[in-house]
C-alpha cells in the first residue's frame, strides 16, 4: 500500500522546506561586506574594479564590465551590439524573459528558434531556418548551465556576419571544449542573483575580448558620460570636465555588491564541486525511477550546474504535472518550473507571438519540473528529494 501523501493529510518527507535555489553565504562574505562599509567608497569604487579584474582572469578574458543586474548586462550587450529598431534577434524562447527583453528594450524584434529536445538548449539548425536580411544577432542561452553547441552558432554567426552574445546567466564555471564560457563569443553575459553559483546579491557582467565593446558597456552603464579625453568634444577643459555624449543608463553596481562577489569567487571551485556532487548523485538515482527523463549531458561541455531539470512522462500518471507538483511542495520539496516559453507570456501575446511557434519547447514546458539544487544542500536534503519523488511518482502512477 502506498504511503498517504501529505497533500490528502498524510506526513510530509521533510519537516522544513527545501527551497530550489538559496545562496550560501559564510562569515568570510560578511566581513568582505563591513569591510567595504568602513572604507571610503560604498557605489562604484576600487572593488567593483578588482571584482571586474577577477572575473576577467577568472573566465580568461580581456576585458569584464560589471552592471546592476543579468538584465542590465544583457541590455548593455545589445546596446555595444548596435542592435536598433528593425533588427532581428535570435534567442531561445526556454530561458527567463530577460533574454528577450532585452531585445525589446533596443526596439528591437526577438525572433525565437527551437530547442533540442534532449539538452533542452537552443538548437543550431532552428537557429538557421530562422535567420533573415534583418537578423543582426543571436542570444544562445546556456540553460541550467549547460553549453550550447558553440562551434555550430558560431559558424552560423560567421556566415551571416552575425554578432553572439552569450547568455551564461546560468553558466559561469562550465567550460566548453576546454575553454571557459566567457571567453570565446563576442560577448558573454552572467548573472549573480542569490540562487546562481555565486551571488552579490543582484548584480551582472558582460565579458569580452573586443575593445571597441569594451568602450560602449563602459559608456552604457553610467548615463552615456565620460570623462576619457579621446572621447570627449571639448578636449582643453579642466581635469574636472566630462560629457554626455549618448543615452545610457545608471547600471552601475555597487563596491558593496563586489566586496560580496569577490568573496563568493574565492569559493566558486568548492561551490562547483559541491554542485557536481550533488548532479551526479541525481543522475544516477533518477536513473532508476520510471517516468521520469532526465537532461541528456553533452560531452563538449563541462557544466557548472545551476538548475536540475526533469521530465515527467506523464502518460504513465493518473495526474498532470500540475497535481504532482503540488503534492511535491506539500512534502516540503521545493520544486519550480523554467520556464514557461516566453512568447507564451501574455505581453509577448499581445506583441502577435502566438502558440506553436516552438512546438519543442512548449511540450517540453508541459512536462518539466525544477528539482532543488544549491551549496546549502546535505546528502539528506538530497535523499528527501528522491524519496519525495519516489512517494509522489508511485502514488499516482497507473
Amino acid at each position: 500500500m502506498e504511503k498517504k501523501l501529505a497533500i490528502y493529510g498524510g506526513s510530509p518527507i521533510r519537516k522544513n522546506y527545501l527551497s530550489y535555489g538559496k545562496q550560501k553565504i559564510d562569515e568570510d562574505d560578511i566581513e568582505e561586506i563591513i569591510k567595504v562599509l568602513k572604507s571610503d567608497y560604498l557605489t562604484t569604487g576600487p572593488v567593483v574594479y578588482e571584482f571586474e579584474e577577477k572575473i576577467s582572469k577568472y573566465v580568461n578574458s580581456k576585458y569584464a564590465v560589471s552592471f546592476s543586474s543579468g538584465t542590465a548586462a544583457l541590455h548593455a550587450a545589445c546596446y555595444a551590439a548596435g542592435i536598433k529598431s528593425g533588427d532581428e534577434v535570435i534567442t531561445s524562447p526556454i530561458t527567463f524573459a530577460a533574454s528577450a527583453n532585452c531585445i525589446l528594450y533596443c526596439n528591437a524584434i526577438p525572433v525565437f528558434a527551437d530547442i533540442n529536445p534532449k539538452t533542452y538548449n537552443i538548437d543550431p539548425e532552428d537557429i538557421e531556418k530562422k535567420i533573415t536580411r534583418n537578423t543582426k544577432a543571436i542570444i544562445p542561452v546556456h540553460f541550467t548551465g549547460q553549453s550550447v553547441d558553440l562551434d555550430a552558432i558560431k559558424e552560423i554567426a560567421r556566415k551571416n556576419k552575425l554578432i553572439v552574445i552569450e547568455d551564461a546567466a546560468h553558466a559561469i564555471g562550465t567550460k566548453y571544449k576546454g575553454k571557459c564560457i566567457g571567453s570565446i563569443s563576442d560577448m558573454t553575459v552572467f548573472s549573480f542573483h542569490p540562487v546562481k553559483t555565486i551571488t552579490t546579491g543582484e548584480g551582472g557582467m558582460v565579458t569580452t575580448n573586443n575593445e571597441e565593446f569594451y568602450k560602449k558597456l563602459i559608456l552604457f552603464r553610467t548615463h552615456g558620460i565620460t570623462k576619457d579625453k579621446d572621447m570627449l568634444v571639448s578636449k582643453d577643459e579642466g581635469p574636472w570636465y566630462y560629457e554626455q555624449i549618448d543615452l545610457g543608463y545608471n547600471y552601475r553596481i555597487t563596491d558593496i555588491q563586489c566586496g560580496l562577489g569577490i568573496s563568493q569567487l574565492n569559493k566558486i571551485n568548492d561551490f562547483i564541486k559541491i554542485r557536481k556532487e550533488l548532479v551526479k548523485t541525481y543522475n544516477e538515482e533518477l536513473l532508476k525511477i520510471d517516468g521520469i527523463i532526465i537532461q541528456k549531458e553533452e560531452q563538449f561541455s563541462n557544466t557548472s550546474r545551476h538548475l536540475y531539470i526533469i521530465k515527467l512522462e506523464l502518460e504513465k500518471f493518473k495526474v498532470g504535472r500540475k497535481e504532482i507538483f503540488e503534492a511535491l511542495i506539500a512534502e516540503n520539496i521545493g520544486v519550480n518550473v523554467h520556464y514557461l516559453p516566453v512568447y507564451l507570456h501574455p505581453y509577448y501575446k499581445n506583441l502577435g507571438y502566438n502558440k506553436g511557434l516552438c512546438p519543442r519547447a512548449e511540450e517540453l514546458y508541459k512536462s518539466m519540473i525544477t528539482l532543488p539544487l544549491h551549496t546549502s544542500m546535505t546528502k539528506e536534503d538530497i535523499s528527501d528529494v528522491i524519496n519525495g519523488l519516489k512517494k509522489v511518482l508511485n502514488y499516482y502512477r497507473k
